[in-house]
């Protein structure tokens, strides 16, 4: 397998020729298209002078010039800095900043949101050059004219950037909170993500000719290198989905023959309630990988009879592992899938350890770290964060606690981090705190995660409102509709006059949690 991504991509082009590498609408690119596509990209980025190192952000949906523009940059020597599609602007202008990116490529808009508008009033200083990769925006190059730059840069000086790209360099930065409340950058190079998800499309059984349907978004792990990069690994067809709508998503299945769909439970879950699903043909399902929450027995059972899935799979990951850290494997009964994350990778050491650092016994809970080739290279000019993340002997501890059964299998059962899952998406408390106590209206604010039928868990704020300000719960949540993604919108706000501290001044979280369940 070739080392990295660019590479990757030239090399599918010779193994698979011909064969449909992606297919957006009417927007169809075989490998051998999409190998020349990176190499066009790649020229224009050059001309546009990027230089290897530099970074590139890129805040879209799911759309074919996602991943044109991704394999351009990276075959410059760029590094992809991905944005999700539901920041508003400020929490867009933090990544952009933060990570130094030179250009951003970005849509004319997308779902009634102008992203460039959006960055309009916003202090960024190392930003050069936005590129719309659909539709046009004022103060930004439609993707066609970015494009046509290319003739200025000759196609042999390209393609010795592609050879001079090495393992060890960065091909990412992915940007998640962690446990403080400022997002932080994820460094993983080409040759990490190459490796992981060579093991993971294989643990899997991604083949040649299958039909991919990516709806997990391409600015996260799970569509990016689990999703579009996995099929260029393997020769599938890559199928972009913008939007998750139950109904079209079944639509899509039986139409365009998709075999493969990945996604958190609640994808299956909706799908599943969709009342007329028995007059949909699901025939040609085969493939489902779920994570990222806990997933019921019965929706295994489920998923292989009603949805037609001849494989079902777990696993579990974080940014920091380049998205994986232990698996299912085919042929695991439903029980271990739906109860289980799986078990470590391939050489991968995976432990679960007390406050010491010392390994717990087999059935007794305890913090997973992790040692080996997905752990990350740190954080974004940030090594205070990565020595507390990454310890002396290379551990990277996940915050996550575990029970490791006598395979090996681990059985997630708490978070050290606050950290909850939206329906697939991480939120961080303290990011959302952050947001709230920056506004200057609250005094003080907690946030925590509460089960929710729907979405598995939602954010539930209690605020105490800065003198001078006066709040209800609605209009908490309307300031944060305004003010943040919709995901990390708390569902439910109380207005308190007091939070439980104790001594050392602390929120004592679990008072909180026992207030919210009664």
């Amino acid at each position: 397998m070739e080392q990295t991504i660019p590479r990757l991509v030239q090399a599918a082009a010779q193994q698979f020729g011909d064969r449909p590498a992606i297919e957006d609408g009417e927007l169809r690119l075989s490998f051998a298209e999409l190998a020349d596509a990176a190499v066009e990209a790649g020229r224009a980025f050059c001309a546009a002078g990027l230089e290897p190192g530099d970074r590139v952000g890129v805040w879209a949906p799911n759309v074919c010039e996602w991943i044109v523009a991704a394999v351009g940059l990276q075959s410059a020597g760029g590094v992809l800095v991905t944005l999700n599609t539901r920041m508003k602007g400020t929490e867009a202008a933090y990544v952009l900043r933060k990570s130094g990116a030179r250009l951003l490529c970005t849509m004319g808009e997308f779902l009634g949101v102008n992203y460039v508008e959006s960055l309009a009033d916003q202090e960024l200083p190392a930003l050069e050059r936005i590129v719309t990769l659909r539709g046009r925006a004022e103060g930004a190059e439609p993707w066609e004219e970015f494009l046509a730059g290319a003739e200025s840069f000759p196609e042999a000086e390209l393609r010795a950037r592609i050879a001079s790209v090495q393992p060890d360099d960065l091909s990412d930065l992915l940007f998640t909170s962690g446990t403080t409340g400022s997002p932080k950058g994820v460094m993983t190079s080409h040759g990490q993500n190459v490796r992981v998800f060579e093991t993971w499309s294989e643990l899997v059984g991604l083949r040649a000719g299958d039909r991919y349907l990516i709806v997990n978004p391409f600015f996260h792990s799970f569509g990016y290198k689990a999703g579009w990069l996995a099929c260029i690994m393997r020769g599938a067809t890559a199928i972009p989905h913008a939007v998750f709508d139950a109904a079209e998503v079944l639509e899509r299945i039986g139409k365009e023959r998709i075999s493969v769909i990945p996604g958190p439970p609640t994808l299956y879950q909706s799908i599943l309630t969709l009342p007329d699903l028995a007059g949909y043909d699901l025939s040609c399902l085969r493939l489902a990988v779920t994570g990222a929450a806990p997933t019921p027995v019965e929706l295994i059972h489920r998923m292989r009879e009603e949805l037609c899935f001849d494989t079902v799979l777990t696993a579990y990951g974080l940014t920091e592992t380049c998205g994986v850290v232990a698996m299912c494997r085919d042929g695991d009964e439903a029980e271990t899938i739906a109860t289980t994350s799986g078990r470590a990778i391939p050489g991968i050491e995976v432990r679960c350890v007390d406050e010491q650092g010392k390994e717990v016994p087999r059935g007794e809970p305890g913090e997973i770290v992790v040692r080996g080739y997905n752990v990350m290279q740190g954080y974004f000019e940030d090594p205070e964060e990565t020595a507390q993340t990454i310890d002396a002997e290379g551990w990277l501890h996940t915050g996550d606690i575990a029970v490791m059964d006598e395979r090996g299998y681990l059985r997630i059962t708490d978070r050290i981090k606050d950290m909850y899952i939206v329906g697939g998406f991480n939120c961080y408390p303290a990011e959302i705190e952050k947001l709230l106590f920056d506004s200057g209206q609250f005094a003080q604010v907690a946030v925590i995660g509460v089960p929710d039928e729907r979405m598995g868990e939602v954010g539930m704020a209690f605020v105490v409102p800065a003198p001078g300000n006066e709040h209800t719960p609605e209009s908490v949540v309307d300031w944060c509709r305004e003010n943040m993604a919709n995901y990390k919108v708390p569902r439910r706000v109380e207005i308190v006059d007091e939070l439980p501290m104790n001594a050392s001044g602390k929120v004592m979280k679990f008072v909180l949690r026992e207030r919210a369940g009664a």
